[in-house]
């Protein structure tokens, strides 16, 4: 589901366009000239506020990232590297009670239209995030998580110094890339909301508007000159771009192309220059061999697929139901049927993949076992807790078990999980429905709750401590299926009360270890990533594995092959 922000990002997967016949192999992009290029996004988008619970996915991140004002990012080896468009050197600890961070902003640092970046770019997106009825009326603003706005106390601008002070006892070990991009306030304010610092309602009335309306700012490499919801954006360069590499290309456009099959059509008939899937299929990366023109690169990510439950739902509000349900699905099954012929780990945990040092195997000792594929484990458990099994699974009450399970349309990965899902579930009695996700529906879906069980991805970076909160804490505006446990919030606040990693990594699997008995929602495998270009016309890609936005993380150093 990426810029230098620690929120993860939902990836809903794509629906696929009819393809027509292929073409010829390493043709030239149909874009224009040799530094006009169009990169292929794989799904569409519905809003366009990315702090937002609706707007917090992968593809709206991606499409923006030209333009972001990002304070950061991560770079393929894991490290955190400052923005110099932004700020002038890395971000400071000043103190740890408070925890003060100091920005240094570049002294140029500014927006595409002139006007300085200034430290109520940083407040707009505190309030938004804040989680603060007396900053911004909640329902507009909607955050996607408030773990770490809600810990800001202040943030002042001195000298081109924007200091920001966090409420006492909050620490956090990873503070150097806590903080979101920014926002132009100053044209939020030219918009009609001039009173947003001191007026709640306002400011929920931006954050709204910002929602509904495509960005004409940057202070990326690239300005966007033509745009459209959930389809595309047109980027220039940015006359006022303050970083220290020049954007190489004339004109960038950023479109939706629907699943990997049209992706890698497009791509082999010239009509786009690269893309990076949202789905990997080596099925579709294999129809690439022997064209000496397309780059593949394969590599792992921080893209994992998980199934979620709503406990809203009245089968899934009991705990013993959900047990079950995961204990009949058979994690190594949906790895060997959707990825026969790569190497796909199992994913045991929420927060870190087998190869984190912080690995900690939560998922093996759930009883039953969750992710085993085990009908008769989940039959006995369901018998114990008074349901009448067979053909018809039937509660205590006596209604029979029914559930809608969503997956994005036309993604063969996510589509086939939701049939193995359905045939594993028939075998306890549960009727399953598949119901698709169209295209640029994943945040209305999440946000509006339309679930009973659900497969998407989270995109993540290295950084982890704000997980914890943003998936469970039970104010959250990602705890998508109302997931609540009593000293649960308790134990994810640990996470970040230490500035030591190796301590917040410890209470992050203690919040994991509380919720996988749970049954809240089951992970089911880190997702291979790919990135493939037509190299005779682009140079100057990056595949990142740890930036949200993929190749885009370092789009300023695109040219022409």
């Amino acid at each position: 589901m990426r810029p230098a922000r620690a929120t993860a990002l939902a990836v809903a997967g794509a629906a696929a366009l009819a393809a027509g016949a292929l073409g010829a192999c390493g043709g030239g992009s149909s874009s224009g000239g040799d530094s006009d290029v169009t990169w292929a996004i794989s799904s569409g988008w519905d809003s366009w506020n990315p702090n937002t619970s609706e707007g917090n996915n992968s593809y709206l991140n991606q499409v923006l990232t030209p333009l972001a004002a990002s304070l950061g990012d991560f770079n393929p080896d894991g490290d955190f590297v400052f923005n110099d468009a932004v700020l002038s050197k890395a971000p400071e600890l000043t103190s740890e009670a408070p925890l003060t961070v100091e920005y240094t902003l570049n002294e140029n640092a500014q927006w595409s239209d002139g006007k300085p970046i200034r430290a109520e770019d940083f407040i707009y997106v505190w309030y938004q995030m804040s989680g603060n009825a007396d900053y911004c009326n909640q329902e507009q603003c909607a955050p996607a998580t408030t773990d770490w706005g809600a810990n800001v106390a202040s943030v002042a601008e001195a000298d081109g110094v924007v200091t920001v002070t966090y409420i006492d006892g909050y620490l956090n070990p990873e503070w150097q890339f806590a903080y979101p991009n920014l926002q132009p306030s100053h044209v939020i304010e030219d918009n009609g909301f001039a009173d947003w610092q001191s007026d709640p309602a306002v400011m929920g009335n931006s954050a709204d508007w910002l929602s509904t309306t495509a960005p004409t700012w940057s202070a990326g490499p690239y300005k966007p000159t033509d745009a459209k919801v959930g389809e595309y954006v047109i980027y220039e360069p940015n006359e006022n771009y303050q970083g220290s590499v020049d954007p190489g290309l004339d004109k960038l456009t950023l479109r939706v192309v629907e699943g990997t099959d049209a992706i890698v059509t497009a791509l082999r008939n010239g009509e786009i220059d690269g893309s990076w899937p949202s789905e990997f299929s080596q099925e579709e990366l294999d129809k690439l061999d022997g064209d000496d023109a397309i780059k593949t690169e394969v590599y792992e990510g921080n893209v994992w697929l998980h199934i979620d439950t709503n406990t809203k739902n009245q089968f899934l509000s009991d705990e013993v139901l959900r047990q079950a349900v995961f204990t009949a699905i058979d994690n190594q099954e949906l790895i060997d049927r959707a990825y026969p012929d790569t190497e796909v780990a199992l994913r045991q945990n929420h927060f870190f993949s087998q190869t984190s040092q912080y690995f900690q195997d939560n998922l093996s000792p759930t009883d039953p076992q969750q992710g085993s594929g085990d009908a008769d484990a989940a039959n006995a458990a369901l018998e114990a807790a008074g349901y009448t099994t067979g053909d018809t699974l039937m509660t205590p009450d006596g209604d029979p078990v029914t559930l809608v399970f969503r997956y994005g349309d036309g993604d063969p990965t996510r589509t086939l999980i939701g049939e193995v899902v359905q045939s594993r579930l028939a075998a306890i009695g549960v009727d399953v429905t598949l119901t698709a996700i169209p295209d640029g529906q994943l945040g209305p879906v999440l946000s509006e709750a339309d679930f009973d069980l659900i497969v998407y991805g989270w995109s993540g970076t290295p950084a982890f401590t704000t997980a914890p909160y943003q998936y469970f804490g039970s104010t959250s505006g990602s705890n998508f299926g109302g997931y609540a446990l009593d000293g649960l919030d308790e134990a994810i606040a640990k996470v970040t009360s230490t500035t030591s990693l190796d301590e917040a990594a410890g209470f992050a699997n203690d919040v994991d270890a509380m919720v996988m008995p749970a049954a809240f929602t089951l992970p089911l495998f880190d997702e291979p990533q790919s990135t493939i270009y037509n190299q005779n016309n682009l140079g100057g890609v990056t595949a990142n594995g740890n930036s949200q936005s993929g190749p885009l993380w370092d789009v300023q150093n695109w040219k022409p092959a």
